[in-house]
């Protein structure tokens, strides 16, 4: 059921869970979503909404956001994994919340901000002058 937190993870934030939860009830009112459907059902609801129809509505909201930089959908992983490793999220739970079983698959998304790389204090620095 929609609203559970188990069903999403801890990935999903609480406020998204309730605005998801909106989206179901608006569209079970609609009688756009089956009982039991597709949380994002495709042209007909019976199937889910295509690899091919994300795409185009991705790129369709981008145009209207007038963004012209090139993007795809996996741009939002990047920039997802990318956040994540900003505030300091240990990579190895952004391996997990990626689904890469490699380590090394997760660590292409770590290319640091020159910002942060200088804010670093080497462990030299700690070291007791003479």
């Amino acid at each position: 059921m929609i609203g559970q937190r188990d069903v999403f993870g801890p990935a999903v934030p609480r406020n998204l869970v309730d605005v998801l939860r909106a989206w179901w009830l608006v569209g079970r009112a609609r009688g756009v979503m089956l009982p039991g459907g597709w949380l994002f059902p495709g042209q007909d609801p019976v199937n889910p909404l295509t690899a091919r129809q994300l795409n185009r509505a991705f790129h369709s909201a981008r145009e209207a956001a007038g963004i012209d930089k090139p993007a795809n959908l996996h741009t939002l992983r990047h920039c997802f994994a990318t956040h994540l490793l900003e505030r300091k999220v240990d990579i190895r739970l952004i391996q997990v919340l990626l689904g890469h079983k490699k380590l090394d698959t997760t660590a292409r998304y770590s290319r640091v901000d020159s910002r942060t790389l200088r804010a670093v204090k080497s462990p030299l620095e700690h070291l007791p002058t003479p």
